[in-house]
């Protein structure tokens, strides 16, 4: 029977009470279990999608064994929070900082949502190395809403900026720069010392104690040298420094000479929006350079003939080039502490894949777990092809159309197998610059030949690109040429592995069939077709790593022309140029993917305008 709302109103108040409370409890009760399995879905996931940021690196040398102190009431980086606060609570204030700093010492990046795996990146390599007082400034309430729901330090800088990549050079780079120098003028004054970075670089050891042994230095500067002044871990000598300051790395101390230098930066900064904000750095540094500060320290003065600035050594605090290319740090026997992606040719993508080839760079465990499966191959060079003879432009093109041959077959073998394909290490025997050069720079350790970061020679922004299907074909995966040393690579991959042993048809067990030897050796006919390609493997499709031992003359070529044609027009597209010989412009020399189908093909620059574009 149903209540009349005057019926109700009749009823005896104590009935009412009961009533009432009844259905309050119900309701609150049924909020309750919601809330209840919503919460712990959601903590659940947001744990489980970071817990492998928590866990110890496999592969920082520098380690810290102790788990970062955390600042006295403070959550520890990483513990996933229960709810998120007002956007008001992230606002940079004095009291915000401090919560984080120790030892009067706070670490900043800054960034975008589209460099959040940087970012993850340089917390969990700060976190590992045991220092937790730091901060990451975002520039999008995207980012600053992710980097909270995965335990790190934010604040918001209110700048409202697009969450996508911006590009280097672009109007809205010039932008991040500014906001980077509005940064540090806004933090000096709290009275900290700062150290000031870069998203895309990486700590490997931790600087603090380094920076300690130089209490007089206003500003501690990282440069572009690529030429060695000293062989130890002494400061850079600032007469023979000819490279930029550069400004991804750089320590600050909270001296007025420090507050007047950024104030004058900002103003220049904002009275120009086409000054580039580490140009300006420079300039004004250069205004008054010497002389030393003392005969010990290495210190100079700069600026205002005030401010005591110091040169971090190059070959520890490293750009792309000391790193990547020379590996000063090897050279001397030193520990790096730092690598910038500087030196680099394909853009973020370019500065990610050089960190994953040293095996620096986070990704989550489904990076290392591919569902079609990865391919790999030995690469075979003769020995001639990589010592024998003078090292210049012709010896290098033929030694990087060899490798580039080889990887062309890879590339067909991976698409027709789904698989994806792990690059092999790329030889070169000349660098790649902006500008002319006599192969590699005068003055600076460059070993030849050496094994090139990829974006020498590859566009590794296109290669990784998505491409129209209709025109190009299906996607083809890569992975960096380490990826199948990193420690990284879960155990269920490292065991499921084959082995293929390319042969010549018709010699002893050599034909197409998926038996394998008592080793668990496929050996495989050369010059293979499409379609045995594809019928052997298939009984392979489970098989995590597929590795042949080369891939000369694995593949006799597609028997489908129009994936074929689509093949071809995607693979041009992923070889870029060399650069650049002397006397005569332009001076670059474009790598081409099918060479070999060009007889008396050279390498030589453009001759004329209209023949200064890509092979395609």
């Amino acid at each position: 029977m149903g209540w009349s709302c005057e019926e109700v109103a009749n009823t005896k108040p104590l009935f009412l009470t009961i009533y009432g409370t009844v259905i309050i409890g119900v309701i609150l009760s049924s909020f309750y279990v919601f809330s209840a399995i919503y919460s712990t879905t959601a903590t659940n996931s947001v744990t489980q999608s970071t817990s492998w940021l928590s866990s110890p690196s496999p592969y920082t040398s520098n380690v810290d064994p102790h788990s970062p102190q955390t600042p006295k009431g403070q959550s520890p980086i990483w513990e996933v929070p229960s709810k998120m606060p007002p956007l008001k609570t992230f606002q940079l204030t004095k009291q915000l900082v401090h919560k984080r700093v120790k030892d009067n010492v706070i670490i900043v990046t800054f960034g975008n949502y589209a460099f959040m795996d940087f970012i993850l990146t340089w917390v969990k390599h700060l976190t590992d190395l045991g220092l937790s007082n730091l901060l990451v400034g975002a520039m999008d309430t995207k980012l600053l809403e992710a980097l909270y729901w995965k335990g790190v330090p934010v604040f918001d800088m209110g700048s409202h900026m697009s969450t996508i990549d911006v590009g280097w050079g672009s109007p809205t780079f010039h932008k991040m720069g500014r906001e980077k120098v509005i940064l540090i003028d806004s933090i000096l004054p709290f009275g900290y010392e700062l150290l000031m970075c870069d998203t895309d670089m990486v700590w490997l050891k931790n600087p603090l104690p380094y920076f300690a042994r130089y209490p007089g230095a206003d500003v501690l500067t990282s440069t572009d040298q690529v030429i060695p002044t000293v062989v130890d871990d002494r400061l850079d000598i600032w007469q023979q420094v000819s490279g930029a300051y550069n400004i991804g790395i750089f320590h600050w101390r909270p001296t007025d000479s420090a507050k007047k230098l950024v104030k004058e930066w900002k103003a220049m900064l904002l009275a120009d929006d086409k000054i580039w904000d580490q140009n300006g750095f420079n300039d004004l540094v250069h205004k008054h350079l010497g002389p030393v500060v003392d005969e010990e320290s290495g210190l100079v003065y700069a600026f205002d003939g005030n401010l005591k600035l110091g040169i971090l050594p190059a070959s520890i605090f490293c750009s792309g080039h000391t790193y990547f290319v020379q590996a000063m740090y090897q050279q001397f026997r030193l520990e790096p502490y730092a690598v910038h992606t500087t030196f680099q040719y394909a853009g973020t993508e370019g500065k990610r894949h050089r960190l994953r080839e040293a095996m620096v760079f986070y990704d989550p465990p489904e990076y290392y777990d591919s569902p079609g499966g990865f391919l790999s191959f030995k690469p075979s060079i003769p020995k001639r092809l990589l010592l024998d003879g003078e090292h210049n432009v012709e010896s290098h093109f033929s030694l990087v159309n060899y490798q580039m041959k080889q990887i062309r077959t890879a590339l067909a073998i991976a698409l027709l197998l789904n698989r994806t394909l792990v690059m092999p290490p790329l030889w070169c025997r000349l660098d790649r610059l902006w500008f002319a050069h006599p192969g590699v720079l005068e003055g600076s350790l460059t070993r030849q030949p050496f094994i090139c970061p990829l974006d020498h020679v590859f566009e590794v922004n296109v290669m990784l690109k998505e491409l129209p299907e209709e025109e190009f074909g299906p996607p083809i995966d890569i992975r960096e040429y380490s990826f199948l040393d990193n420690p990284s690579l879960p155990i269920q991959v490292k065991e499921s592995w084959l082995d293929v042993q390319l042969c010549q048809e018709g010699s002893q067990d050599c034909h197409a069939s998926n038996d394998t030897s008592p080793q668990g050796v496929l050996r495989f006919p050369k010059r293979s077709n499409e379609e045995t390609l594809k019928s052997v493997f298939s009984s392979f499709k489970d098989v995590k790593v597929i590795q042949f031992s080369s891939m000369q003359d694995a593949f006799l070529g597609f028997s489908d022309k129009t994936r074929e044609e689509r093949f071809r027009a995607r693979v041009k597209r992923y070889v870029g140029i060399w650069c650049c010989v002397p006397n005569h412009t332009p001076g670059h020399i474009y790598y081409d993917m099918y060479w070999d189908e060009k007889p008396g093909w050279k390498p030589i620059p453009p001759q004329t305008s209209a023949d200064d574009h890509p092979p395609l």
